[in-house]
């Protein structure tokens, strides 16, 4: 697993990335630092990395998982319900490549959500 940082703001989270082909070519384009948007309690931006869909890619997600949405070449970052989302799942629009999890406590990001950047680094 290989350790990042993800920066809101004053508040820095911890995660890890998987070992993946999504999650290595994420690590190899860090750091990058962007504007983001948000879909319910959803962060995404996107990154330099085009990647397909991979075999495992997930239709439900847990809080706190890091995902890469290929139709949007974009970061995701899970903390909660999705307009998607029926009670009790976490849904983004359409798959994605799960890439990571935070180890942090993710629910926190709620709190910087009018932040301008978000920035993302080895850690």
């Amino acid at each position: 697993m290989r350790q990042i940082k993800i920066v809101l703001g004053d508040l820095v989270l911890d995660a890890r990335l998987n070992d993946s082909p999504t999650a290595r070519e994420v690590w190899e384009v860090l750091p990058f630092e962007t504007s983001f948007d948000t879909w319910g309690d959803e962060i995404y931006f996107s990154i330099p990395v085009e990647m397909d869909l991979e075999s495992d890619a997930q239709e439900v997600v847990q809080s706190g998982d890091l995902g890469y949405w290929p139709s949007g070449n974009a970061f995701c970052i899970f903390f909660g319900p999705t307009p998607m989302s029926s009670e009790g799942e976490i849904r983004p629009a359409s798959s994605v490549n799960m890439i990571g999890r935070v180890v942090d406590d993710e629910k926190r990001l709620k709190e910087k959500l009018s932040e301008q950047l978000i920035r993302v680094e080895r850690g």
